[in-house]
């Protein structure tokens, strides 16, 4: 009988965890009073768990990137650590909370908790409006930057773009869509794709994101495309009619999202990495509930070479 899940890290949204080639997994995740960029580092998975954790950037006072310090990810680009992650400008500045843009810090040392992180700016997709949750991944040579934004005539909240990098801190080229909300578990409480992470296997480049409000409703989809097909050509993305990865109420697990894909210490079995809650009834603000913990399962395949994620309360 599979074994029925516990929170690998309490109180940590929007899990990043990055196996290096040092031997150590590095994780980082937004914290609940989303001020400041945490590192922690381990030889294993349950390592991470009681791992010494060290802040490397913490948020201005006030400016363009001092709200809301959002879904950080840590990325080993062309010799260098950089983390990704979005911000919203003080409140004197903009009128509406939600205004994030997305920005990258560099560190060139060997263990990025160590050393200095070189804060390099924002990443400017060319379009002026909400966006988070960047990812990069490298695919034949080129180095790609993957993410969520809001796009003035598309309805919703965000979707999901691709572009070229030029350096690990820019790109270059129009960003490409594809994925916006359109089935209806995509579109509970708000209309958004986001949280986009990437997988390379089977000789296919999945994509997993996260779809509607982050209460219950938030659920997983999936993208993919064949390893060899134009990446910015939106033809050669296939787009899930169902979700992935769903709240399990037998279980008490709520709104599974945000996830990342890591490897298990045996080198070759694919975690799937993500956030849910262990309850419903939020008190308060869902914004500033804490109480979204840190998941970690085996990816399973089925027979076509595709994943199953399985249910989210389930080894």
């Amino acid at each position: 009988m599979s074994e029925v899940l516990q929170p690998l890290i309490e109180q940590r949204a929007d899990p990043y965890i990055y196996r290096h080639t040092d031997g150590y997994y590095y994780f980082t995740a937004s914290v609940p009073q989303y001020d400041r960029i945490e590192l922690r580092r381990a030889k294993t998975i349950e390592g991470l768990a009681s791992a010494q954790t060290r802040d490397v950037w913490r948020k201005p006072d006030t400016g363009p990137y001092s709200e809301l310090i959002w879904a950080p990810e840590i990325h080993f680009n062309q010799g260098a650590w950089y983390v990704y992650f979005a911000a919203a400008p003080s409140r004197e500045i903009k009128d509406k909370l939600f205004q994030h843009r997305m920005y990258a810090i560099r560190n060139e040392s060997a263990n990025p908790l160590e050393g200095t992180w070189e804060f390099m700016g924002q990443v400017d997709t060319g379009i002026d409006s909400f966006c988070l949750d960047a990812t990069t991944f490298t695919h034949k040579g080129q180095l790609y930057y993957l993410w969520a934004q809001k796009h003035e005539d598309i309805e919703g909240n965000s979707n999901l773009y691709i572009a070229p990098m030029k350096t690990p801190w820019q790109i270059e080229g129009e960003p490409v869509m594809l994925s916006k909300p359109e089935h209806d578990w995509e579109c509970q409480g708000f209309l958004v794709n986001e949280g986009p992470s990437v997988l390379k296997k089977n000789g296919k480049i999945f994509i997993s994101y996260s779809a509607s409000a982050t209460d219950h409703n938030y659920a997983m989809g999936l993208l993919w495309a064949d390893e060899n097909a134009d990446l910015l050509d939106p033809a050669s993305w296939h787009k899930s009619e169902k979700p992935v990865l769903q709240t399990c109420f037998e279980h008490k697990v709520y709104g599974p999202g945000h996830n990342s894909f890591t490897v298990a210490e045996d080198g070759s079995t694919v975690l799937l990495v993500y956030h849910a809650r262990t309850y419903t009834e939020i008190v308060g603000d869902p914004l500033w509930n804490p109480d979204r913990h840190t998941f970690v399962k085996p990816l399973r395949w089925d027979a076509s070479g595709m994943p199953d994620f399985g249910r989210p309360s389930i080894a």
